[in-house]
């Protein structure tokens, strides 16, 4: 028998793993995103413990689900469901992520209109509202590299020279060509794909995004950055602390350097080497602290003086309160329209007499506001000491960047 199959505008492809709460929510964004248009989604799991495949094999029965009986890293996963994909384009994204109802199709025409896109990103924010510097990045030339892990980078971050690592002197608010897309928003012409190759499998969970954005470079086509919202819960700030994270990441920037600069002299080579076994020595003293400290009870988790402002319809208010009471949530709920959000703002949901160091969760309700909406208002007022939440009405869970509850 012979099948036939037909091209979808678009192929989603996301790498999951032990994150299937999260992952229900990107993949409900998603459908609102992709309201009308021709598209496929694979989801690769990569060997994840916690039921993540039967679980979404329920509740999303049209994703193509792949469940590896082995954790086979970031890279060959995307390898493996992009090899069955049909689209014009191949989205690669995180699960951790909610997009917006417009990003998908707004992206998509940015790519029909610019035939020398070869991949693009987008505007991401996290739970506070603050733009994620990842969105726009350079190329880690030695040169570059060192200026990041000596500080300089941090220290100038709008100097075209030392801050040229997360490119701080484009603007944000419009679409600009860069050099690094982030592999948690990663929307790629297959024809680019086709000519340079998919994701080096050399790199098992960082670096590969910085290796395909390069590839796609040389290929003679380029990489842009495009002001469409989405929100990344980890973005560069996953795991910054723990070791594993600075080895591994520090490490795929050596498999970069030898893949691409394998003629770097040895007095570029000894101060970059030094400065990555100097950072991951301090991240393993600090994370050996904060244990210390956590063992000691001197560090609170950030949800234990937590309060919970519920915003939305009568009816998804109603829930809520029953949802505080049974978790024991300090809460205040406000009755609230998309209209009253967008002329009154985040601010009008402020409470008096929060302590300084309780983190106040906006929590909105998805049934009544869109997320266009709840990134709009959150990113015109990012706050330290305030995040966004969810609560979805059609499975009665609360979201925040650090649980789920239900």
């Amino acid at each position: 028998m012979c099948y036939i199959y037909n091209k979808v505008k678009l192929s989603v492809v996301i790498v999951s793993y032990n994150v299937k709460y999260y992952l229900e929510q990107c993949l409900s964004s998603l459908y609102r995103s992709l309201k009308g248009l021709e598209f496929e989604i694979f989801v690769v799991d990569n060997h994840s413990k916690d039921g993540s495949v039967e679980y979404l094999s329920e509740r999303f029965p049209n994703v193509r689900l792949i469940g590896s009986p082995h954790n086979l890293g970031f890279a060959r996963a995307n390898n493996l469901a992009i090899g069955e994909s049909r689209g014009e384009y191949v989205l690669l994204l995180n699960p951790d992520t909610v997009v917006g109802e417009s990003t998908i199709r707004d992206t998509l025409r940015f790519m029909d209109e610019h035939p020398d896109a070869g991949s693009l990103g987008v505007r991401m924010m996290d739970a506070k509202g603050t733009d994620a510097k990842e969105s726009r990045r350079g190329l880690p030339s030695p040169m570059v590299a060192f200026y990041k892990m000596s500080g300089l980078c941090a220290r100038f971050p709008k100097s075209k020279r030392f801050g040229h690592y997360y490119m701080g002197y484009l603007p944000w608010d419009s679409p600009s060509a860069i050099e690094v897309v982030s592999g948690a928003f990663c929307l790629l012409r297959k024809e680019a794909l086709e000519k340079v190759g998919l994701l080096d499998e050399d790199f098992f969970m960082y670096g590969e995004d910085i290796d395909l954005s390069y590839r796609v470079l040389k290929g003679g086509y380029k990489n842009y950055y495009y002001p469409s919202y989405i929100l990344h819960y980890k973005g560069e700030s996953t795991q910054k602390s723990s070791f594993r994270y600075v080895h591994v990441f520090y490490e795929a920037m050596f498999i970069f350097f030898r893949k691409h600069y394998s003629g770097m002299s040895v007095l570029l080579s000894l101060p970059i080497k030094a400065a990555i076994y100097a950072k991951a020595m301090v991240a393993l003293c600090k994370m050996q602290l904060g244990k210390a400290k956590r063992s000691l009870g001197f560090v609170s988790p950030v949800w234990a003086s937590s309060l919970y402002v519920f915003v939305g319809s009568e009816k998804m208010l109603q829930t809520c309160r029953s949802l505080a009471q049974r978790k024991g949530l300090a809460a205040r709920f406000f009755v609230c329209d998309a209209g009253k959000l967008e002329q009154g703002g985040i601010e009008q949901f402020d409470v008096d007499g929060v302590p300084a160091n309780a983190v106040s969760y906006v929590v909105f309700d998805t049934g009544t506001f869109n997320y266009d909406q709840i990134f709009a208002s959150f990113s015109n007022q990012p706050d330290e000491m305030r995040r966004f939440a969810f609560f979805h009405p059609d499975t009665g869970k609360l979201v925040t960047e650090h649980e789920i509850l239900w």
